[in-house]
């Protein structure tokens, strides 16, 4: 008799590389492996979040929603779709966020090593005026917004496109202090991302954590609070912002 594939686990992160849908074990729902997040369970038997999905073992997919991470948690959706008992910490959906923000803050650092990335309020505004040469706008969720406001209304005005959009995204979910930390520079309030493949990296880092923070209040509102743009194009803050920075 022949065995029937586990529609809810996949076989390992080297294996059926190919495959583009994987099946959420909330919703029960096929999605793009863009908009879900592989969870593993380490082997002392605690599930893990697989951020890059490279961890080894068989993998559960769960919808990059911080609600429904917390779901999966309340309704041990985990040792279901595992079949077996594993040890799922309560603040599971609180440390998946934390996990892709670091995530998307390695790769900005990357990014800027591989000279990609320029930061300060001066320089980010002359590279707006050279249309075609940013890849992404970058303010600080906690940065003033007179400035912001200056720079997304520079990016309109230079938009190469009839309606005024820019053609590049706008990335809005890291801190001041997290774009510090990911450039190496204190104040960090505004940056402007070149085009080259460290940047790709973290434009799909930065949508995953912006997808993962919003995906609930887009099936409210029917898009997300914040945007500026939509998606793919944009990348946006959680609107929760504790201080300002000029």
């Amino acid at each position: 008799m022949l065995a029937m594939a586990d529609p809810d686990l996949d076989n390992g992160p080297r294996t059926e590389k190919s495959a583009t849908l994987r099946m959420c074990a909330v919703s029960r729902e096929q999605r793009p492996t863009s908009e879900l997040i592989r969870f593993v369970v380490s082997p002392q038997g605690e599930v893990v979040p697989d951020i890059k999905r490279k961890l080894p073992g068989r993998g559960l997919w769960i919808s990059a929603s911080r609600q429904t991470v917390a779901e999966a948690v309340r309704r041990h959706q985990f040792s279901r779709g595992f079949k077996r008992d594993v040890r799922v910490a309560a603040t599971l959906a609180a440390d998946t966020d934390k996990l892709l923000a670091r995530s998307a803050i390695e790769a900005l650092a990357i990014a800027a090593k591989a000279g990609q990335v320029i930061s300060g309020f001066a320089k980010v505004e002359d590279a707006l005026k050279a249309p075609g040469r940013i890849a992404a706008l970058i303010h600080a969720s906690d940065g003033a917004q007179d400035g912001i406001r200056k720079l997304d209304a520079l990016a309109r005005q230079t938009a190469g496109n009839k309606g005024g959009t820019p053609e590049f995204s706008i990335i809005t979910p890291l801190t001041s202090d997290e774009l510090d930390l990911a450039l190496g520079r204190s104040n960090v309030v505004h940056a402007a991302l070149l085009a080259g493949p460290a940047s790709k990296t973290f434009l799909s880092r930065s949508q995953i954590l912006v997808r993962y923070r919003l995906a609930d209040a887009d099936k409210i509102a029917g898009t997300a609070a914040g945007n500026r743009n939509s998606e793919p194009n944009t990348a946006s803050n959680d609107g929760a912002s504790a201080h300002q920075k000029n």
